[in-house]
């Protein structure tokens, strides 16, 4: 599939676990983004989508490790009314394809995890959007508005600094906190084998070590992220696009510093008051290094803002979506 290419729109009817977590109303949907050969199988790109506005300017919604598309069951009915809402899991995540990575991790770059999400947006219509992110989801996000910057109208990230920035400020405090970031960065296949002899408490370890434990998770949700880590390659996946995010995404990260480029676009980045980030980074002095419009803070919570604090996220991020928004503008 080539970027120029609108691949082709697949809805699907049948039932999924995570369908009581979101409006009935909402679809669900496959894009080919990557065709098959005759060495690998084709890619496909699971989500979902709602708008309550037919014609309602497009809202990509990226999800982070180790969850899917459903950490923004609560934020979506308020924004299904000012957005049409497109949430995908990434390749690797929840229901969409997981390909076998390759030695230098490039199916897994955010390079082409960000392509996968211009080829998904451009396949329903969005040649246009904006992007609200959180952790690994921000992470494409940002490469997608670095490689893409005529389809990312505003963009705002959750609780993240740029990747370059944390890989190259690491501290002890950082890696014990994160140390997930270089348990799974280990060659294949030991943590891979790790994970899936107990993927529930992989989930367990992971989300309920931090600041607001379990009790910041729908427990229907929390089931789906536990069910979603579990299914075949998942494992994989994951371990793939950290094994990326410290070797080729770093190159292109580089790339762009070595180079000068800077995000034009408005990017407003927020992050919870008691999470790592916070205490390790300065996020704002950070991403006005790689981006000229730049706007953000703090909110109380810990590092899973749609879950842990819905309301403050969207009293932050809405009005920013909204700023300039044309009615006539469409999608």
């Amino acid at each position: 599939m080539t970027e120029n290419a609108r691949p082709v729109v697949q809805f699907l009817d049948q039932p999924h676990p995570g369908d009581a977590l979101f409006p009935p109303q909402t679809r669900r949907l496959t894009v080919e983004v990557e065709s098959a050969t005759a060495a690998e199988p084709a890619v496909q790109i699971h989500a979902r989508v709602l708008s309550h506005q037919p014609g309602a300017p497009a809202l990509l919604l990226l999800h982070g490790h180790p969850q899917t598309h459903v950490i923004w069951h609560r934020v979506l009915p308020t924004l299904a009314d000012h957005f049409t809402v497109v949430m995908p899991d990434l390749r690797g995540y929840g229901e969409s394809s997981k390909p076998v990575g390759d030695a230098d991790h490039v199916r897994y770059s955010k390079r082409r995890m960000a392509l996968d999400m211009r080829l998904l947006m451009g396949a329903l219509g969005h040649d246009a959007f904006h992007v609200l992110a959180h952790d690994r989801g921000a992470r494409v996000a940002h490469r997608l508005a670095a490689d893409h910057p005529e389809a990312v109208r505003r963009m705002v990230l959750l609780d993240i600094a740029p990747t370059l920035a944390m890989y190259e400020q690491t501290t002890e405090a950082f890696a014990r906190a994160y140390w997930h970031w270089f348990f799974l960065i280990q060659p294949a296949p030991l943590p891979e084998r790790l994970i899936e002899a107990d993927p529930a408490a992989y989930a367990l370890d992971v989300m309920g070590r931090r600041h607001a434990g379990l009790a910041a998770f729908d427990p229907r949700a929390f089931a789906e992220y536990q069910r979603a880590l579990a299914l075949p390659g998942t494992a994989h996946g994951l371990c793939e696009d950290y094994r990326a995010a410290a070797g080729i995404d770093l190159v292109h990260d580089r790339q762009d510093r070595d180079q000068g480029a800077r995000l034009a676009m408005p990017l407003r980045v927020l992050w919870g008051a008691q999470g790592v980030v916070a205490k390790c980074f300065d996020p704002l002095a950070e991403w006005q290094r790689v981006a000229g419009d730049v706007s953000g803070g703090t909110l109380p919570c810990g590092h899973y803002i749609p879950e842990e604090a819905p309301h403050a996220l969207l009293d932050a991020a809405l009005p920013f979506l909204l700023a300039d928004r044309d009615p006539a503008a469409g999608g």
